[in-house]
């Protein structure tokens, strides 16, 4: 089967098996650095499993996800963040990173949210040349996720910006972790008899060796991110989160049912996995979820949807 993939540092640790680990063998490893290219080549029959940005699993029909392997946060990601030269709630252009759908659907809520309104959005595809700081050409902040938003939080102070990890304001907000990508398989690629099975197994198996290799998969970033290996390191360690547990779950229909709330998805589709729902899933009348606090601002997106909203 082929797999599709992003080649930032945050997904490393999950495709390091089938890249060059234990299964390379087994599977057709396709890496990208843009999450939503990935979605895309899922929907389009060009690969069979795909590392999807999580709001695409309510875009895209026919998908199970594979149990127990996210790429998550349980408080600050520091790889999904906006950059701003004023405080948010006098943003009135912010540049949106295209590679990521949930980011930029994240970021919408959040600021529906906090300011009942969204600024003028402009995608814009983040350039290495320019240190990716052509993301805050002429607009007031911007969304950034993976490598290019490690890059930004390391250059803020001589860029003059704030940083807000969106992570951490999902976090303020809910009071839940935030799950950016789930591995999803067509339906179609699983008629044969415990093929749900074998695909749930080789994803954990991949899962525990790279978490068992994270000093070893930061190095290779080192030299491009032009960080310190321990940063790195610890950045895998403390940041991202790898599991799709019950309190990851509860985060990730929080924000479906957030998303339908503000017109981003028509409905919050059950979660359907390959060996049937998981543990602790709710029926489809589920309640909405508490907020439990306001979040400090943030500006918003979704993908197809950029344009200016009505204050």
């Amino acid at each position: 089967m082929r797999i599709a993939a992003s080649t930032y540092l945050n997904s490393a640790p999950l495709v390091h098996s089938f890249a060059v680990g234990a299964l390379r063998s087994d599977y057709e490893f396709i890496g990208d650095t843009a999450p939503s290219r990935c979605a895309e080549l899922l929907a389009a029959g060009e690969c069979e499993i795909a590392l999807i940005p999580a709001i695409e699993y309510q875009r895209i029909p026919g998908l199970r996800i594979i149990p127990g392997v996210a790429v998550a946060s349980k408080s600050r990601v520091r790889s999904v963040l906006i950059a701003s030269r004023c405080p948010l709630s006098e943003v009135r252009t912010l540049a949106m990173d295209t590679s990521s759908r949930t980011s930029q659907s994240l970021v919408r809520i959040l600021f529906q949210h906090q300011f009942g309104w969204e600024p003028e959005l402009i995608g814009r595809t983040p350039d290495r040349r320019s240190g990716y700081e052509n993301m805050l050409d002429g607009t007031d902040a911007a969304l950034v996720i993976g490598d290019p938003a490690m890059r930004i939080d390391a250059a803020a102070a001589s860029l003059g910006v704030t940083i807000h990890d969106l992570a951490l304001e999902w976090r303020k907000l809910t009071g839940q972790p935030f799950v950016f990508a789930v591995w999803a398989v067509r339906e179609d690629v699983l008629s044969t008899r415990g093929a749900g099975a074998k695909l749930t197994n080789d994803f954990q198996l991949a899962k525990r060796e790279g978490i068992g290799r994270l000093a070893e998969i930061a190095a290779g970033y080192v030299t491009e991110l032009e960080l310190p290996l321990a940063d790195l390191t610890d950045y895998l360690q403390s940041n991202v989160n790898y599991e799709l547990d019950e309190e990851n779950l509860a985060g990730l229909r929080g924000y479906y049912d957030l998303a339908h709330r503000y017109g981003l998805i028509p409905a919050a589709r059950r979660l359907e996995f390959l060996s049937g729902e998981a543990p602790g899933e709710l029926p489809e009348s589920r309640g909405e979820m508490a907020i439990t606090s306001a979040a400090t601002g943030l500006p918003g997106i979704a993908d197809s949807s950029i344009g200016r909203r009505g204050r």
